[in-house]
């Protein structure tokens, strides 16, 4: 080939990347900034490391002539798909790209993000979705929610194998969602971000109710109240910086381990723990105090925050070693457990074992929340889900009691009978079938009422009650709890007996799958 002709081809290569790289056009560009959002490739840029991503199917052009698209092809159609690395570490992501057809889920946009969900599968990294769409290509029909169909697939067949994370930064409306919500992790970005099956006119004609796009499916109320959306950030910057912490404490696949850290700090005993707890056991107290004692300086980084807040889980580090905390939470509702709490829960914990990820549990709960509105949600169907995933969970598992653990809610907190390694308890810990005052008011109720003085009789009752049965020494000694420690010693047990379980075996019995009581 002549020098000329080397020379005219590569220029026509050099033409059509830079029209790929534009998108729909500087003129949708402009219009993406003025929403204050960045381009589909913009938000690569900020998600990966620098000069690391490498876009696929950059010339991809959908093939549709029906109602005008035959004078709307743009190279790349309406997503950008690739690979790269964050942190040094091997990850797959797709970016829609709103400035073509509104970011509109075509046939061939949705063969670009399943050939790289299918690496991704492949070669066991990680998957990222950036999601800013107006929903399906409804000039394609059927062939647009066929492609739909194919990424829940996809989705589906590798929940637990790869860790899979979805950032709303636009609209995801109809059957859109649904690509999230089977995913790991939901990241959504304030005043863009917008999640809903039917949008406020829908909802209008049909129930005459008057709702913004916002307050329908905005951040706060996925993180706030639906509780769909895990982390919610004020800006992109700061929701691709969390996406990037999330993913330092998971392993690449469901065959590896959580990466660990180097830690200079040395773990040694922390009398400060030992006032955190109040003299009054009905006193509540903060359990993330707890969870900052015990994990490494800084670590921990808590998941659905803003969502069933009687219940704390996130991700930490013991000597380095990722690990899943689950602990009640005192200050709100006492810690109980209602039924947000519990779905809350059980989603994490079956995510921690998916991954390798070893479980510490710290309790501090007086029951399940009464009344007629959870009884009628199904709290007994949403409590057993937490149940279960314990009890189904093969990762080591740890727990921690450090005040009261009655009744069915001790059993449910990672309990000795639901296959837990070691469970250990502070010298404070109440563990019985219900409260002293409780048990006392049933058991000891005729007596009480025949008593000159019940007043009287009944506190005296209730101290024998808690003297005798609501101590950690009655567990221990039946070894229901492994040992009672010092407060000032937890991180140092935690940490020993996290070692000694990292060659841990364990297993289910061999079966199709189990039937979760969803």
């Amino acid at each position: 080939m002549a020098d000329d002709d080397v020379k005219k081809t590569l220029d026509e290569l050099k033409s059509k990347r830079k029209d790929a790289l534009l998108g729909g056009g500087l003129k949708k560009i402009e219009s993406q900034h003025q929403k204050n959002k960045l381009t589909a490739r913009e938000r690569l840029q900020k998600l990966f490391d620098s000069n690391t991503f490498n876009e696929i199917d950059q010339f991809a052009v959908h093939q549709s002539n029906d109602l005008g698209l035959d004078k709307q092809k743009f190279l790349g159609d309406s997503v950008v798909t690739g690979f790269g690395l964050i942190d040094g570490r091997k990850v797959f992501a797709y970016a829609q790209d709103f400035t073509v057809l509104g970011g509109s889920l075509s046939y061939v946009a949705s063969k670009k993000i399943c050939k790289i969900m299918d690496q991704a599968s492949k070669i066991g990294c990680p998957i990222i979705g950036i999601n800013d769409s107006g929903g399906a290509r409804i000039q394609e029909g059927i062939d647009s929610l066929a492609g739909y169909a194919e990424i829940f697939k996809r989705n589906t067949l590798l929940s637990g194998v790869v860790p899979q994370i979805s950032i709303i930064a636009g609209p995801a409306a109809g059957g859109a969602v649904y690509s999230p919500a089977i995913t790991d992790f939901i990241f959504m970005v304030d005043g863009i971000g917008q999640m809903y099956i039917t949008g406020p006119d829908v909802v209008k004609a049909v129930t005459g109710e008057n709702i913004s796009h916002e307050e329908l499916g905005g951040s706060t109320t996925h993180s706030v109240k639906s509780g769909v959306a895990h982390f919610r950030s004020p800006s992109e910057n700061e929701c691709y910086s969390k996406v990037r912490t999330l993913l330092s404490y998971l392993p690449s696949n469901n065959s590896e381990n959580p990466p660990n850290v180097k830690m200079t700090d040395t773990t040694k005993l922390d009398d400060t723990i030992r006032n955190i707890i109040p003299p009054n056991s009905n006193q509540p107290y903060d359990v993330l105090d707890v969870i900052n004692k015990i994990t490494d300086q800084n670590s921990f980084f808590e998941i659905h925050s803003e969502f069933a807040k009687n219940i704390v889980v996130g991700l930490g580090r013991l000597d380095g070693y990722a690990v899943g905390i689950v602990a009640n939470q005192p200050a709100q509702m006492a810690g109980m457990l209602d039924i947000d709490a519990s779905d809350k829960a059980s989603r994490f914990v079956r995510f921690c074992d998916a991954f390798n990820i070893p479980l510490v549990t710290l309790v501090d709960v007086p029951g399940f929340m009464p009344g007629l509105h959870q009884e009628f949600g199904g709290i007994i169907r949403h409590g057993a889900k937490l149940l279960y995933a314990y009890a189904e969970a093969t990762v080591p598992k740890l727990s921690v009691i450090l005040r009261k653990a009655y009744g069915g809610a001790f059993i449910v907190m990672s309990s000795k009978g639901l296959r837990s390694d070691v469970n250990l308890a502070w010298p404070t810990a109440e563990i019985a079938v219900m409260g002293p005052e409780g048990a006392v008011n049933v058991v000891s109720r005729r007596e009480i009422s025949k008593h000159e003085n019940p007043e009287v009789k009944r506190a005296e009752l209730v101290s024998e009650y808690r003297t005798k049965f609501s101590n950690p020494y009655v567990a221990a000694g039946r070894g229901y709890i492994d040992d009672v420690i010092d407060p000032a010693e937890t991180k140092i047990k935690l940490s020993t007996n996290l070692k000694m379980l990292q060659t841990k075996i364990d297993s289910i019995p061999p079966k199709k799958h189990g039937n979760i009581p969803l």
